[in-house]
This record gives structure tokens, C-alpha cells and sequence, in this order.
């Protein structure tokens, strides 16, 4: 059965990966039961939710858009959470993969 919202799934599935990456510093190496679970099932949601994806969207496609908003979400959470501010050439690397997402997206579908 192929998901009738696959935007919507991946979007989802990003927000759970970003939860996920985002926990692992709390899991303190994974030796924290709590932050781990959730890691763990953060992880776990967002890989069911891009296999239902892939379904239907390109996988090459799915990836990009999953891999490049995850990174400036993941940075973002970084500097909120964290106190972690990117230097100037890690925000030049983070606009290079948005431009290759957005590049990828422009010329259609695989």
C-alpha cells in the first residue's frame, strides 16, 4: 500500500531524524537508558516512515531533500540547544548541499 501523503511522511520522517540526532548528545554515549530509547525510536520512526516514502517519491530524490533539510535542522537545533555556532566555511558546506538539493529538485524527477 503506497502512503497518499508522502510529503507529509517526509517531513516526518526528517523532524524524526532530527529528534534522534539531536538526543544523542543527551544519551551521554548511549549509556543513558532514557535519551537512548529515544534515539533509538526516533530513528526507528524515521526509517519506517522513508521506506513508505520511497514508495513513491524518487528514492534519489527522497534522500536529498531528507539528508539536506536534515542537516540545516540538525545545525539549527545545534545552535539552539547546544550554543554551537557553525564557522563561516560550515555554512558555506551546509549552502553548497542546499543548492545541490535544490538543483537536484529542479531538474525534475529521476
Amino acid at each position: 500500500m503506497t502512503p497518499s501523503h508522502p510529503w507529509l511522511l517526509l517531513g516526518l520522517a526528517i523532524a524524526a531524524e532530527v529528534l534522534g540526532t539531536s538526543c544523542l548528545r543527551l544519551s551521554a554515549g548511549m549509556t543513558r537508558p532514557g535519551p537512548t530509547l529515544l534515539v533509538l525510536a526516533s530513528y526507528a520512526v524515521a526509517m519506517v516512515l522513508m521506506a513508505r516514502v520511497v514508495l513513491v517519491l524518487p528514492l534519489g530524490l527522497t534522500y536529498a531533500i531528507w539528508s539536506g533539510l536534515g542537516i540545516v535542522a540538525t545545525v539549527t537545533v545545534g545552535v539552539l540547544a547546544y550554543g554551537q555556532i557553525p564557522t563561516t566555511s560550515q555554512l558555506m558546506g551546509m549552502a553548497l548541499i542546499v543548492a545541490g538539493v535544490v538543483i537536484v529538485n529542479l531538474n525534475g524527477p529521476a
